[in-house]
């Protein structure tokens, strides 16, 4: 696709530039003394190459950045780096060649631990050339990395405090778990990874001990967890039925008797309590129970919504089902092992991974006549965020923050943040809040910031331990390397002789990433004003993906909450994801991810930029079109440079700028009115975060630049009455272009960059060292632009009569009659040269809003034919690239010596509209013409000639 602004080649003169002149750095030394604008970098890994979702990210985090340093504010911008946890791992492991927690102790821990480390900056150079390449600037050379002994000391001296307060403890719950990583996770985590699946869901008959052929009838969406099953749930307040169908007799609640498909009959109705302590056969033969079990007990989360009305209770596979099982002292029946594979003497199914073991269970279940029916069932379920394994609610001792200790604290400070879109403060995230969980922070795994607990092994001791310096004064030892197993091996000895040992969790690495405001800095060891006299505490702005409400903007919080320090950051932005252009989401499998490089490299930074900029709502899901981005590539971009290429092009040679100047021309001042107040609103919104709200006026201001301003403004450029008025009209454009080019130097650095050099008498070597323009309320004449707004209507009304009548634009018309109060001559006139009419009448008493007379007289005829020449020939001097002083020879010739006779008339204004030191009417030219078009007006032909002089 070609275009005629080349934006690419021009960011890459503009990228030297800026590294050659050290601009960034300039911005920073600017700026310094100014109050500050503190940022937090969501750290992203470098084992992964950057995408198109990042490009989205890191414009919106630096159209604000920008924006700020362009206003006087020191923003510092920290990069950092993501280094621990899974993602790391799961490349580990391809790399190595391995695929389970066996595999890695099988090579050694040690020798994983050095791949992990070794794949953390794989595409590291990568990521900083993307970073340099969109024009995002970043602090990269002294990034924050997590995986530093700085950072995690850090991390242990929060965890410290938490621990301090009796929030950090260990327990026996189901939590979410991985198999194939062999790691439970957050409920954040999980948060991350849903996805909507159809799987076979079940209706299953539990026999009633001591009463012939009755049964429970229970659904249920995972039937691996049957063999797990204990107890069987009813809410005692409902209303349940015993339902008589053939030899059978089933009870279900009363609200879920729809599910029954035939015949049946109903034999009574009962309160649920009725069913309490009722005693149920096993479905499957168990062993080693040590509690009274297969009996029916009470649930309050039991709901007539889906299923019977009935749950089956598994309490080592499902949270509320191990909350149940305490209350009623049920035994746990684990019938799988960590690897998500059913344990020795469980069935047909032993050592077989649970979700392929469902149809065999399912089957089983059949043949003993206890199936009632099987359907497919459409439902969201949760993937590991990393490996994209299906998880498992499974019961192991973890590590947990007890967050819900802190809720109350964390809505509190949510209130005080600013979030775009407001709806996600009370929603998404507000919800979020309102159910939090306690915090399942240990992970079975090896990358990740060690948990710094020993336990005695005699005593069963616990202490925790929060710096490096505490660590050496126990064991008087020194310690480089805080990861495993380095660190497993730093033993001491316990109050009571016993030997002390770490425990073998690491900590989830979002942990990592929500502690980023203080471990970036070692706090507290290291730069303790930064954090206590709020230098860099709380962030003024944050931005990612609105899938971090659940991630990175969560762990803040969080973190911040626990240690009492309020809300880490004021101002949230939460971007949508990125679509493809059938909104489908973008994976290698389906051929339709966008590279960042190719589209940079065909439409430039820029251009994106602006594309997510003015797309739609910031949070909404984007549909990345290729069709669009050019069509906004030429609307915006080759417009506004053909706006400065016109300037240029028609500017004296010896024009000087005029501070301050003011012109007496309407639609100067119009013009001077709307800048004014694009500055205003520009201001207003990017105060407020509204990056959408401000971008898409500055598109609507070139348009109406372009196609109105210069437009009309040919004439005072080509042929000014005066030497004033061309005077007037240049030093208006100028002032335009230049204070356009620093409100647009936020959004887009390349092109604003390129505007701003192109113009004379500039005050910085940079747009970007330029002060942010600010409003000029004495300019803003709102009665004029509302004027100015219905002189276009009525231009547009009155242009689609013509298109109507089939009468060309360039075919003068003698009078145009408009139901309007009268308007002031310059913007009648503009009305009379934009419709081509001689005359335009305005009469509030006309029945209709406007009246076009589309009679053609002879001599109106002759004026259109005369327009229509002289705007060929003038397209004509565009294609040769002529300035406007170059003059030519113009020849015309027709075929209708009518026509011929009244070019020659009309020979003097040809010669002055056209810049042409000679006209000829007739007559072919020598071989040496350099423009050639024939045009063809009312059936009539007439030839076009056009010969460069010198």
């Amino acid at each position: 696709m070609k275009f005629e602004l080349e934006l690419p080649k021009i960011e890459e003169k503009v990228l030297q530039f800026w590294k050659e002149n050290k601009i960034f750095k300039k911005t920073l030394e600017k700026t310094k003394n100014g109050p500050r604008f503190v940022f937090y970098e969501g750290p992203p890994y470098a084992n992964g190459l950057p995408g198109i979702h990042h490009l989205l990210s890191r414009a919106l985090k630096d159209v604000i950045l920008r924006y700020k340093t362009m206003q006087g504010f020191f923003a510092e911008r920290k990069g950092g780096w993501d280094t621990h946890g899974l993602p790391t791992e799961v490349e580990a492991e391809k790399k190595l060649n391995i695929k389970t927690k066996g595999d890695i102790e099988k090579i050694g821990i040690e020798k994983f631990i050095e791949e992990c480390r070794n794949s953390v900056f794989t595409y590291k150079k990568e990521w900083e050339e993307f970073t340099e390449r969109i024009g995002f600037w970043l602090d990269l050379k002294n990034a924050y990395i997590t995986c530093s002994n700085d950072y995690i000391e850090s991390l242990w001296w929060i965890l410290k405090r938490v621990w301090e307060k009796g929030f950090l403890y260990q327990d026996y719950k189901v939590v979410p778990y991985c198999p194939r990583c062999g790691t439970s996770l957050s409920s954040h985590e999980v948060a991350q990874g849903y996805e909507k699946i159809k799987e076979n869901s079940i209706y299953i008959k539990f026999k009633l001990k001591d009463e012939k052929n009755t049964y429970l009838l229970v659904w249920t969406t995972t039937p691996w967890t049957l063999p797990g099953n204990l107890a069987i749930a009813i809410n005692p307040e409902f209303s349940y039925l015993r339902v008589r169908i053939g030899e059978d007799c089933l009870i279900l609640a009363k609200e879920r008797l729809m599910i029954l498909e035939g015949e049946y009959q109903i034999e009574e109705e009962f309160k649920g309590e009725k069913l309490l302590n009722l005693e149920y056969e096993s479905l499957f033969k168990t062993e080693g129970l040590n509690k009274k079990a297969y009996f029916v007990i009470s649930g309050d989360f039991v709901s007539t919504k889906e299923g019977t009305g009935l749950v089956h209770i598994a309490p080592a596979f499902g949270e509320e089902d191990m909350e149940v099982g305490k209350q009623n002292n049920l035994p746990i029946l684990m019938t799988v092992d960590e690897d998500g594979k059913f344990k020795e003497k469980t069935g047909p199914w032993a050592k077989m991974f649970v979700k392929k073991a469902d149809p065999l269970i399912i089957k089983d279940l059949q043949k003993r006549n206890l199936l009632f029916r099987e359907e497919t069932y459409e439902h969201d379920y949760p993937f590991c965020w990393r490996c994209d394994s299906p998880l498992l609610y499974y019961a192991k001792t973890s590590w947990f923050i007890k967050m819900t200790a802190v809720k109350e604290d964390l809505i509190k400070n949510n209130k005080k943040i600013n979030w775009m879109p407001e709806y996600l403060k009370e929603g998404r995230f507000g919800e979020w809040l309102k159910e939090v969980k306690d915090w399942n922070l240990s992970r079975e795994r090896y990358w990740g910031t060690p948990l710094p607990i020993w336990v005695c092994e005699k005593c069963d001791k616990k202490v925790y331990i929060e710096s490096k310096k505490e660590l050496k004064g126990k064991s008087d030892k020194e310690i480089k390397d805080l990861h495993r197993p380095y660190i497993d091996e730093i033993t001491f000895k316990c109050d009571c002789g016993g030997e002390m040992r770490r425990v073998t969790e690491v900590i989830d690495c979002w942990f990592d990433s929500g502690s980023m405001p203080f471990a970036q800095w070692h706090y507290p060891f290291e730069n303790k004003e930064r954090i206590d006299k709020n230098i860099s505490f709380p962030a003024d702005y944050i931005c990612e993906g609105i899938d971090q409400t659940r991630g990175w903007f969560y762990t803040l919080l969080a973190v911040s909450t626990l240690l009492d320090f309020g809300n880490p950051y004021k101002n949230v932005i939460s971007n949508g994801i990125v679509l493809d252009a059938k909104g489908q989401k973008m994976s290698k499998s389906k051929g339709n991810v966008i590279l960042p490089k190719e589209v940079i490299d065909q439409y430039g930074v820029d251009a994106v930029r602006f594309y997510f900029y003015t797309l739609n709502p910031i949070a909404e899901p984007k549909r990345f079109n290729l069709k669009d981005l050019q069509a906004l590539y030429r609307k915006f971009f080759d417009t506004l440079n053909n706006s400065q290429a016109f300037f240029l092009n028609y500017i004296d040679e010896g024009f000087q700028p005029i501070k301050n100047f003011k012109s007496a021309n309407l639609l100067d001042n119009w013009i001077f009115s709307r800048l004014e107040n694009l500055k205003f609103q520009t201001i207003k919104k990017l105060n407020s975060y509204d990056i959408v709200g401000a971008a898409r006026p500055l598109e609507v201001f070139i348009d109406d630049l372009s196609n109105w301003y210069i437009r009309r403004s040919r004439r005072r450029f080509q042929r000014p009455k005066n030497p004033e008025e061309k005077e007037e009209t240049s030093q208006t454009l100028y002032c335009v272009l230049l204070e356009f080019s620093k409100l647009l130097a936020p959004f887009c650095p390349f092109i604003s960059e390129k505007i701003y050099q192109g113009m004379k008498g500039k005050k910085e070597e940079s747009v970007h060292l330029a002060d942010y323009p600010k409003p000029d309320n004495n300019l803003i004449n709102q009665k004029l632009e509302e004027q100015m707004k219905r002189a276009r209507e009525i231009v547009a009304l009155s242009l689609a009569e013509r298109m109507k009548a089939r009468i060309r634009v360039r075919q003068p018309l003698n009078k145009l009659e408009v139901k309007e109060e009268k308007m002031e001559s310059e913007l009648t006139d503009l009305i009379k040269e934009e419709v081509n009419v001689k005359e335009v009448i305005f009469d509030k008493k006309l029945k209709a809003s406007i009246r076009l007379h589309t009679e053609i007289t002879l001599k109106l005829k002759e004026e259109g034919i005369i327009r229509e020449v002289v705007h060929c020939n003038n397209k004509g001097r565009k294609e040769l690239n002529l300035r406007p002083k170059d003059k030519v020879i113009s020849i015309y010739d027709s075929t209708s010596d009518a026509i011929n006779k009244v070019l020659e008339k009309n020979k003097d204004f040809i010669a002055n509209e056209t810049s042409s030191e000679i006209v000829q009417i007739g007559g072919e030219a020598d071989e040496s013409f350099d423009y050639k078009k024939e045009i063809e007006i009312d059936g009539v032909k007439i030839k076009i000639i056009i010969k460069k002089i010198g």
